[in-house]
């Protein structure tokens, strides 16, 4: 008996079919919620340093098969289909923290494995399919990057958000100060 079929009444046919799952309760979440601090700084550091391709080359571990893509008779014969395996662990050591989990979440990675899998079969040659896997992997990082980490602050946009805060929080006073007038107006009344 199947472990969620506590009783014979359960094992009709349609009941085998429609099973109802339990409802699940809707999360409602504050605008305040906790989010992990990260040094965007030294992200947005560590990105102005990147160079693609000398820190992602040797990382992982190329490896080469047959391919169905186009080059005709060609793609049957030779192995030119290039997949790239690289373990997260090894990536993350030159990553900042604020990237790993887009990166994580990314269609490249392979939980089975903890690492990400990219390959490439658009070209005949195994070289040409080689770097094309490697600049997919460079276009998730920058597109994780550019993601995750929010730009620079200027001055001139803390000033203009500290202005307008200043001024909503003056009208607010004046609208608290009117309907305070307003109420204490209506409390006072004429007994004529």
């Amino acid at each position: 008996m199947l472990p969620w079929c506590r009783s014979a009444r359960y094992l009709t046919p349609w009941s085998l079919c429609h099973r109802q799952l339990p409802q699940l309760a809707p999360r409602y979440y504050s605008a305040k919620v906790e989010l992990p601090e990260y040094d965007y700084n030294a992200a947005r550091e560590w990105f102005k340093n990147y160079k693609a391709t000398e820190s992602l080359h040797g990382l992982g571990e190329v490896t080469y098969s047959r391919s169905s893509g186009p080059g005709g008779q060609n793609v049957n014969k030779v192995n030119s289909k290039a997949q790239l395996r690289i373990p997260v662990d090894r990536l993350f050591a030159i990553l900042p923290p604020v990237l790993h989990k887009g990166l994580l979440a990314s269609r490249y990675y392979a939980e089975n494995s903890s690492s990400l899998v990219v390959q490439a079969d658009d070209s005949r040659k195994q070289q040409a399919n080689k770097e094309a896997c490697y600049r997919k992997l460079n276009e998730l990082i920058v597109d994780v990057y550019k993601h995750n980490v929010p730009g620079e602050t200027t001055k001139q946009q803390k000033e203009k958000v500290q202005q307008l805060q200043k001024a909503e929080n003056e009208a607010r006073l004046k609208r608290k100060h009117l309907h305070s007038s307003k109420k204490q107006a209506r409390s006072k009344g004429d007994t004529d």
